[in-house]
């Protein structure tokens, strides 16, 4: 059986696997620049400092506290959920992990830059998907498996 710490860890790799792919963006694209890589993909380095689709960016400042408050509470909150759930329950303990990341990664951004890093840039046409990037990736996907592992065990 899995211990708990190996799930802190995949946490953590996940986590490095976000903020190295933030460093590279900050390092090799300029800021509201882009890299086209096809008809559908780009890298663009954007500055994010609202939550989602940049919901609260136009605002005084206060949202990054407001923001990485919510960070820090969520994540504590996943962590106590995590040390509780039975080890058996795979999916789900691999479910958090990848919220718990994805909430790590944008928080350290916050705190750090005072900004997220958002860069992966989906297009077709005229049509454009608000640029994101892997820790907001990691809570989408975490938040799919953890419904669909809500589901199967209530089956």
């Amino acid at each position: 059986m899995i211990k708990i710490k190996h799930y802190f860890i995949f946490t953590l790799l996940l986590v490095l696997l976000d903020q190295i792919t933030k460093l590279l963006i900050f390092g090799y694209i300029k800021p509201n620049e882009s890299i086209i890589i096809n008809d559908f993909f780009s890298l663009s380095h954007v500055h994010n400092y609202g939550a989602a689709f940049s919901f609260l960016a136009d605002q005084q400042g206060w949202q990054r506290y407001f923001l990485s408050g919510i960070s820090v509470i969520a994540s504590v909150a996943i962590i106590l959920w995590m040390r509780r759930i039975d080890r058996t329950h795979l999916l789900k303990l691999i479910a958090l992990s990848m919220i718990l990341a994805g909430a790590i990664g944008n928080l350290i951004d916050r705190l750090v830059l005072g900004y997220v890093i958002d860069f992966i840039d989906l297009h077709y046409q005229t049509f454009y998907w608000p640029v994101f990037n892997v820790a907001d990736i990691l809570i989408s996907l975490g938040v799919v498996l953890l419904i669909f592992a809500d589901i199967k065990t209530h089956e």
